[in-house]
C-alpha cells in the first residue's frame, strides 16, 4: 500500500486543525495523513490529490471545487459493509482515524475511464442527445436503456442492514436562528439576552461561519477569533439558549416548522461510536420567530475548461488556506470580478504561493486592496479574463484574453500563465433556499448581482446578514440589529445591546460578467461549464433556447441544470444569467427555478428515525391471540392486526387446512376471532339522520334489536367501506366496519360531522378495542350458543336473521348478533375485551361435541366468496359503485336527504351499461384456480410483441379460491358489461397461460339464502 504525505500543508496561525493529533486514512487504497479538524477534502488537497472523480455525462476529470455544501464533484463512498455511506461530500466529512473513502466514478478505474473516452466526443452529445438519438429506434431502446443505466449513478447503496440507529426530537421555541456566522451569532445573543428560548443551528462542527476563514477581520476592536470566543462563551452560559453545531436545517414548512439534521456520531471512528446513542438526530423545531442567517456561497466564473481538477472557487482556496493550513497550489491563478477575492490572493501569496490575480475590471479593486496584493508580491492583470484553462487530468495553466471595458467582449489577446491551481470568483449568491421552501421568492438585485431575500423578511421570518445581500460585515451586523429589533418586538422586548463596531473598507463595483468570453461563437470554443456534476455548459443553455425552451424551469429540465446533489448551489445563478442573455431578457425576468427541501441530502434512516418496524406500523393483537398461538395458528397482518390465517393440523399445508376448515364449518360448526372488525359507537338524537346521510340505504325505520348491512360511498359514488350496524336504541347504534377501514371510516364520520353537518347532534366513539368478538358459524352454531346462554331465546322465530340481543353468555354480559359473512346460520358474540380469551375457550368447550373447528382469514375468504359476499379493497378498487356490484338493493335513491355519493350515481358515466361489473367465474377445468389480478379477455391471446398494440382487456379477477365444499375452483371478477353476459365464455390470462372460464352468478352456494335462515 503506497503512502502519501502532506505536500501542500503550510503554517497558518489561524488554522483550526490540531497538529498534535495526526490521523491516518485511506483514499482509493492509498494511505494518507491528516489532522484532527481536517475535512476529508482538506486532507486530500493537503496530500496533493487533484483528480477525485469523473463527471456524470462525459466522464471528464473532476476535482474538489468548493468547501462546503456547494461541492458538486467530491462524492465518495465511505467505509465498507454495513457502515458504508454512499455519495458523501468530502467537504462535509470530518476526518477521523482510520476513515476509508473511495471514488465513485470511473470504469474500469478512475484513471482509465471508458465513459471519459466517449466524453471526448462531447460536442456531439448536446442536450436531449439521448432522446434524439436512441428513441428513434424503439426496438433497440431497451438495450440502450440498460447501457445508459449502467453508466449512470455514483455510489452504491448499502447491501447490509444499518447497525446504527436514528431518532427524532421535537422542540417548541421562541426563536430559531439558522446559521452560525457573525449575523447568526449576534441574532442568537440578542434573543438570548432578552430571555427568549432560543436555538441556533449550524451545519459546521464549529460556529463562526466565514470568520473562521478570515482571521484578519476585526469586530468591536478585537480579532475575529477573540470575538467568536467571547460570544460563544456567553451563549453557552445562557440557560435559555441551545447551540446545535453539526446540524443542518434542510427544510422549512408552514407554521415555521423547521427540520434540521444533527450529525451526532458521523465524525467519530466506527469503533469509537457509542451504541446507545443515535448516529444522527432529526430535530423538528417549531419556532414563533425564525431567523435566517444562512449566509452566501461564492459562485465561480464560467470559462473554457473551468472544470479541470485544480480549479476551485476563490473562497474555497481562501478557506483551505486559513482554516486548514492547505495551500491549494504552488503557483495560483485567481480570476475575479470583485474586491473580496483580493484578500485570498494576498493570503496565498503571503503563504508562499506565486499568485497571478486576473481582475476582469479595467480599474481593478479599491486602492487599499490593490496595494495589499502588490505588497504581498501578487502579479495583477487588470482588464483581463481567462479564455480557457490548460491541462488534462489537472490544470497546468491559463490563457488570458483582454476584455472590452464596456462590454463582455474580447478586444485583444493576453498572456498564457502557468499554474497548478486556478481559482475564480463571480460574486456571492445568498443562500435563499430555506426562505423559498414554503412559498417565498428571492428578488434579483442588479447592484449586487445576486438573488436576495427582502431585508424585512416576511411574517414570522426574519432575514439577516449576507442572505439579504449585505456582504460586508459591518453592514450585515447593522442590518441584523434592525431585523432583530423587529423579532424582539413580537415578544414585547427591545434590543438593549450595543452593536459591535466594524469598519467596512470601500469597494469598487463588481463587474457584471458571468460567462468570460473567448472570442469565439458560443459552442465553438472550449467547453465552459456551469453545472459541473451534470456537464451542463453555456452552449447547452443556448441550445435549449434555440430549441424554443423559454421558461427557466423547462431549460433546467432539458439541460439537467441544477439536477445534481448540490442542487445548483454553485451553478444556478450562472445558469439563470446565461439563459437571460440567450433569451434577451433581464435576469429578473427569467427568475429562478423552484427551491424545494431538502437543502442537502438527508439519510433515509434519519427521516424514519425510530419509526420503523413495529413502531412504524405497530402490530395489534386481539385478547384471544394466545389461544390461537396455542392451537398452532399461522398469522397474517390485516390492518395492523395479527389475525389467524389458518390452523394447520398434523403437518397440513395451507390448502389442506383451509379445505378442512371450510367443510367443517359448512357441515357442522366453526369458530372465528372477529375482534378486529372496526366498531364505532354512534349516539345522539340525530344518529339515524346521520346514518341516512353516510350510508347509501335507509335507516329511519330500523327498530331497536335489529341489524342492517350498509354500504358507505365516497363523493364519487364508489364503495369505500361496508359493514353491519345494529340499532341498540332509538339514539344508539353499534356500527361495524372492515378491519382495515376502521380508522378511515372514523375520520370520515368526524370530517362530515364537523365540517358539513355540525348542526346534527351525534357523537362517535371508537370502541374496536373495547369488545372481543367471537363468530360461531355453521348448522350447529345455535346448539353451541344454547349451551352457553340461558337468558336469550335462540328459536329461529324469536331470534331472526339480522336480529340483535343482549344477554349473558358463559356468565358474561354480551351483545349477540345473528349475522353471517358465510351464508350459514351464524352468530357474533361481543363481550368486554378483557374476557375475550375466556369466552373463546368456553365456546370451544361447548362446541367440542360438534367437533367445533377454529378457522382463519383464508377460510373466511373462501366462505364469503362461495356466498358471493364482497371484500372492500379486494373486489372493489375505488372505481366500483354499488350498481357495479349488483347491490342496487342497498341504495335508497328515494331518501329525503341526499346521501354521500348519490348525485354521482346519476352521472351518465356511472350509469353506463358497459362498466366493469362483478361476476362469478367458473373455469372449464374445475381444478384450475385462477390467479388473482389475472386479465379477462374475449379471445385467447398471447402477450404482444415490441411495438404491437396491447390486447383489449375486459377486466380482471378479484378473488379466486378452491372451494372444498363445492369440490371445484371459484372466482369473482370485474368484467365490462358482465351483468349481461352470464353464460358467456371468456379467457383469463396470467403469466403467459390462458384458461377458459364461464361467466356465472357471483353467488355460488345457496343463492336463495336458505342455509342462514334455518
Amino acid at each position: 500500500m503506497s503512502t502519501v504525505r502532506n505536500t501542500h500543508r503550510v503554517e497558518r496561525s489561524s488554522a483550526r486543525i490540531d497538529r498534535s493529533q495526526p490521523l491516518e486514512f485511506r483514499f482509493d487504497g492509498q494511505q494518507m495523513h491528516g489532522y484532527a479538524g481536517d475535512t476529508l477534502a482538506s486532507a486530500l488537497l493537503a496530500n496533493g490529490v487533484r483528480m477525485i472523480g469523473r463527471s456524470f455525462k462525459l466522464g471528464r476529470p473532476r476535482g474538489i471545487y468548493g468547501v462546503g455544501a456547494e461541492e458538486p464533484n467530491a462524492l465518495f463512498q465511505l467505509e465498507t459493509g454495513a457502515y458504508t455511506v454512499p455519495d458523501a461530500k468530502a467537504t462535509q466529512i470530518e476526518l477521523y482515524q482510520g476513515l476509508i473513502a473511495g471514488s465513485t466514478t470511473g470504469w474500469p478505474t478512475l484513471g482509465f475511464d471508458l465513459k471519459g473516452m466517449m466524453g471526448k466526443l462531447g460536442r456531439f452529445m448536446p442536450p436531449g442527445f439521448y432522446y434524439k438519438t436512441f428513441m428513434g429506434f424503439p426496438s433497440l431502446w431497451p438495450m440502450f436503456e440498460r447501457i445508459i443505466r449502467n453508466a449512470a449513478g455514483y455510489a452504491e447503496a448499502p447491501r447490509e442492514a444499518d447497525p446504527e440507529f436514528y431518532d427524532h426530537l421535537h422542540h417548541h421555541v421562541d426563536v430559531l436562528v439558522v446559521g452560525g456566522g457573525a449575523a447568526g451569532l449576534w441574532s442568537a445573543l440578542l434573543a438570548g439576552r432578552a430571555g427568549l428560548k432560543t436555538i441556533l443551528v449550524d451545519e459546521q462542527p464549529e460556529l463562526g461561519g466565514w470568520l473562521l476563514s478570515d482571521p484578519a477581520q476585526q469586530i468591536g476592536g478585537q480579532a475575529a477569533a477573540a470575538w467568536l470566543q467571547s460570544v460563544q462563551a456567553e451563549l453557552a452560559s445562557l440557560p435559555n439558549v441551545q447551540l446545535l453545531p453539526r446540524t443542518t436545517a434542510f427544510a422549512v414548512h408552514d407554521g415555521n416548522l423547521v427540520q434540521a439534521l444533527e450529525q451526532q456520531q458521523d465524525h467519530m471512528p466506527i469503533a469509537a461510536r457509542i451504541a446507545t446513542q443515535p448516529r444522527q438526530r432529526l430535530h423538528k423545531i417549531r419556532a414563533h420567530q425564525l431567523v435566517l442567517a444562512c449566509g452566501a456561497i461564492e459562485r465561480p466564473l464560467v470559462f473554457g475548461y473551468n472544470d479541470l481538477p485544480g480549479t476551485l472557487t476563490a473562497a474555497a482556496g481562501h478557506s483551505y488556506l486559513n482554516r486548514y493550513a492547505v495551500r491549494v497550489g504552488h503557483e495560483v491563478a485567481l480570476m475575479t470580478n470583485n474586491d473580496y477575492s483580493y484578500d485570498a490572493a494576498r493570503d496565498l501569496a503571503e503563504a508562499g504561493a506565486r499568485v497571478h490575480l486576473i481582475d476582469t475590471r479595467a480599474q481593478g479593486a479599491a486602492r487599499h486592496r490593490q496595494q495589499a496584493v502588490e505588497a504581498a508580491g501578487v502579479q495583477l492583470y487588470k482588464g483581463y479574463g481567462i479564455a480557457k484553462a490548460l491541462g488534462g487530468r489537472q490544470v497546468t495553466g491559463a490563457r488570458l484574453v483582454r476584455l472590452d471595458a464596456h462590454s463582455n467582449q474580447v478586444n485583444g489577446s493576453g498572456p498564457t500563465l502557468s499554474c497548478d491551481a486556478l481559482l475564480s470568483s463571480g460574486g456571492l449568491s445568498p443562500t435563499v433556499h430555506l426562505f423559498c421552501h414554503n412559498g417565498g421568492r428571492p428578488l434579483w438585485d442588479e447592484s449586487r448581482l445576486a438573488f436576495v431575500v427582502p431585508e424585512t423578511g416576511r411574517s414570522g421570518i426574519a432575514c439577516v446578514g449576507s442572505i439579504t445581500g449585505q456582504f460586508q460585515l459591518g453592514a450585515a451586523l447593522t442590518q441584523t440589529q434592525t431585523a432583530m429589533a423587529g423579532v424582539l418586538a413580537a415578544f414585547d422586548r427591545s434590543v438593549s445591546s450595543e452593536l459591535p463596531q466594524v469598519d467596512d473598507p470601500g469597494l469598487v463595483r463588481s463587474r457584471r460578467i458571468f460567462r468570460v468570453p473567448d472570442g469565439k461563437p458560443e459552442g465553438k470554443g472550449a467547453k465552459a461549464f456551469i453545472d459541473f456534476q451534470n456537464d451542463v455548459d453555456s452552449a447547452s443553455i443556448y441550445t435549449a433556447v434555440k430549441e424554443n425552451y423559454r421558461n427557466i424551469e423547462h431549460i433546467k429540465r432539458y439541460t439537467a441544470l441544477g439536477f445534481g446533489t448540490d442542487q445548483g448551489k454553485l451553478s444556478n445563478v450562472n445558469g439563470f444569467a446565461i439563459a437571460a442573455e440567450a433569451l434577451g431578457k433581464s435576469v429578473a425576468e427569467v427568475g429562478t427555478t423552484t427551491y424545494r427541501p431538502a437543502y442537502t441530502p438527508v439519510t433515509f434512516g434519519a427521516l424514519a428515525g425510530h419509526v420503523q418496524g413495529d413502531t412504524w406500523e405497530p402490530r395489534r393483537y386481539t385478547p384471544i391471540h394466545s389461544a390461537h398461538v396455542a392451537r398452532g395458528a399461522e398469522f397474517e397482518v390485516v390492518g395492523q392486526w395479527m389475525r389467524p390465517w389458518y390452523f394447520p393440523k398434523g403437518g397440513e399445508d395451507i390448502h389442506a387446512a383451509v379445505n378442512r376448515e371450510d367443510k367443517a364449518t359448512r357441515l357442522s360448526v366453526g369458530v372465528m376471532d372477529a375482534s378486529t372488525l372496526g366498531k364505532i359507537d354512534v349516539r345522539g338524537p340525530d344518529a339515524r339522520e346521520f346514518l341516512n346521510r353516510v350510508y347509501s340505504n335507509a335507516w329511519s325505520r330500523l327498530d331497536p334489536g335489529k341489524c342492517r348491512y350498509g354500504l358507505m360511498l365516497d363523493e364519487n359514488g364508489m364503495v369505500m367501506d361496508d359493514g353491519v350496524t345494529a340499532c341498540l336504541a332509538d339514539d344508539h347504534f353499534h356500527m361495524t366496519t372492515t378491519t382495515g377501514g376502521a380508522a378511515r371510516v372514523m375520520n370520515w364520520l368526524e370530517r362530515w360531522h364537523q365540517t358539513e353537518w355540525p348542526e346534527l347532534k351525534v357523537w362517535f366513539s371508537s370502541v374496536t378495542d373495547h369488545w372481543s368478538t367471537v363468530a360461531v358459524v355453521g348448522p350447529n352454531s345455535r346448539k353451541v350458543l344454547q349451551k352457553l346462554c340461558g337468558d336469550i331465546d335462540f328459536d329461529k322465530d324469536a331470534f331472526k336473521f339480522m336480529d340483535g340481543r343482549e344477554g349473558t353468555m358463559a356468565g358474561l354480559p354480551a351483545r349477540v348478533f345473528r349475522i353471517s359473512f358465510s351464508g350459514e346460520l351464524a352468530y357474533e358474540i361481543n363481550v368486554d375485551a378483557s374476557y375475550g380469551h375466556y369466552l373463546w375457550e368456553e365456546v370451544m368447550k361447548a362446541g367440542a361435541e360438534f367437533d367445533i373447528t377454529p378457522y382463519g382469514t383464508e377460510t373466511m375468504h373462501v366462505l364469503r366468496a362461495e356466498k358471493g359476499f364482497i371484500i372492500v379493497g379486494q373486489d372493489t378498487d375505488g372505481s366500483v359503485s354499488p350498481i357495479d356490484l349488483g347491490m342496487g338493493w342497498a341504495v335508497g335513491m328515494k331518501k329525503p336527504f341526499s346521501f354521500l355519493g348519490r348525485r354521482s350515481l346519476t352521472r351518465s358515466d356511472t350509469a353506463r351499461k358497459d362498466r366493469k361489473q362483478l361476476v362469478g367465474l367458473l373455469t372449464e377445468d374445475p381444478s384450475v384456480v385462477l390467479v388473482e389480478g389475472a386479465q379477462v379477455l374475449n379471445q385467447p391471446a398471447s402477450a404482444p410483441g415490441e411495438g404491437m398494440p396491447p390486447v383489449p382487456m375486459l377486466g380482471h379477477v378479484t378473488s379466486s379460491y378452491h372451494s372444498a365444499f363445492m369440490g371445484r375452483s371459484i372466482a369473482m371478477a370485474l368484467v365490462k358489461g358482465g351483468a349481461h353476459r352470464e353464460g358467456d365464455t371468456v379467457h383469463v390470462w396470467a403469466g403467459g397461460k390462458v384458461h377458459a372460464a364461464k361467466i356465472a352468478s357471483s353467488v355460488f352456494v345457496d343463492p336463495q339464502g336458505e342455509r342462514q335462515s334455518v
